[in-house]
């Protein structure tokens, strides 16, 4: 018995260089001059959820480091910021990954959205440490449309995944 919101179709392997590529498109995405916008989306955070969850063996803290490091110095932040809110990002999404992956995409979207919030705390929370202003209210606007962007993500990063709809009758799958 199929769930509604579940797709009969099987995925194939996802490609390293795939994974790659969508990371670095999300960190020049979040190297665009658009990034000091309230609304504006972390693209790296968004990216580095997704595939903490899909695929947690092949994407792990070691890229969230690394990724966070490589913001920090495009920022002109404190070194540190982005890594550490994006370590504990993908520490979340892996420890939530088995579960998060049985719920259709929007009530994955309520599991990611904490997580979100959270790493986008961490960061306003160092960067208020390190002596910078409380930039209003309006820094929660980022966790959410991020959260919003979830489900066409999802959907656009995992296209390359699906097997071809014809179906070969001498072949079970």
């Amino acid at each position: 018995m199929q769930a509604s919101h579940k797709s009969s179709r099987i995925l194939q392997p996802v490609r390293p260089w795939f994974i790659v590529l969508s990371l670095f498109l999300a960190l020049l995405l979040n190297m665009l001059p658009t990034r000091q916008w309230p609304a504006m989306p972390d693209w790296v955070m968004l990216v580095l959820c997704f595939w903490s969850v899909r695929e947690w063996r092949k994407v792990s803290m070691g890229w969230a480091f690394v990724l966070g490091l490589a913001m920090d110095v495009a920022d002109g932040a404190a070194l540190g910021q982005h890594a550490l809110a994006y370590v504990l990002l993908s520490y979340g999404a892996t420890s939530l990954s088995r579960r998060m992956l049985w719920f259709p995409l929007s009530l994955q979207s309520l599991h990611v959205l904490p997580l979100f919030v959270l790493a986008q705390g961490i960061q306003l929370l160092i960067r208020m440490m390190a002596g910078g202003d409380f930039p209003g209210w309006e820094f929660l606007l980022s966790p959410l449309v991020t959260t919003l962007l979830w489900a066409p993500i999802t959907l656009l990063l995992l296209a390359p995944q699906y097997r071809p709809v014809e179906r070969d009758e001498n072949r079970p799958i």
